[in-house]
């Protein structure tokens, strides 16, 4: 054998990877680690290709505001297991955290640690909307950001003129509840109104007005 404990030891600690399969990496690459790190990559990689065409509805809302700049981005997967994990939300964070400071380009700059948590966690992950937003000067910006089992699932980001900072932070909130599909009245389909206003003139008929 041309590795030892330990060395299976530290391929597990910086890969994630189990020790079962850092063995074989171990052994199919002649106990060299940085060798068997590039082997275990390149299995998972192959590994998370087959799960392309699972579906990954679940995922991690992140957001950051400083100053006049904001972003908002969602990262996907296809459990709240997964969605709930401490490695997962943290990538989410950095991704913000990314797009804040490069815009859509700082997503791509995080494509390796993406690829590396798809082979942690051996589920589809993908970047979903990344969104980053500069107010106007003089603008007031502010946001909110719901949690729920410990990670965001939903997020707003508001600018405002002529505005307090906390009437923004209140009209961000009422919209991450009311979470509404359009953002102006020109945006509304005529059928849409047309469907609203029979259901309003129906209800205004049973209650006898």
């Amino acid at each position: 054998m041309s590795y030892t404990a330990k060395d299976v030891q530290s391929l597990r600690q910086t890969t994630g990877a189990g020790m079962m399969d850092c063995k074989k990496a171990l052994e199919e690459n002649g106990g060299e680690i940085e060798a068997a790190k590039q082997w275990l990559r390149e299995k998972g990689l192959a590994a998370s290709a087959k799960r392309d065409d699972r579906d990954n509805a679940q995922g991690v809302v992140a957001l950051i505001v400083e100053g006049g700049k904001a972003s908002i981005v969602k990262l996907k997967c296809e459990t709240d297991f997964v969605a709930s994990s401490d490695s997962f939300i943290a990538e989410a964070n950095a991704l913000a955290a990314a797009v804040l400071a490069k815009g859509e380009a700082g997503a791509g700059d995080r494509a390796q640690q993406i690829d590396d948590l798809k082979i942690l966690l051996k589920e589809k992950i993908e970047v979903g909307e990344t969104i980053r937003f500069e107010a106007a000067s003089g603008n007031v910006l502010d946001s909110y950001e719901h949690i729920q089992g410990g990670r965001g699932v939903n997020g707003v980001i508001v600018e405002m003129s002529g505005a307090t900072q906390e009437l923004a932070h209140d009209i961000a909130v009422h919209i991450a509840f009311a979470r509404p599909k359009y953002l102006t009245q020109e945006e509304v389909p005529a059928d849409v109104v047309a469907k609203e206003r029979e259901t309003l003139e129906t209800i205004t008929r049973n209650e006898g007005k």
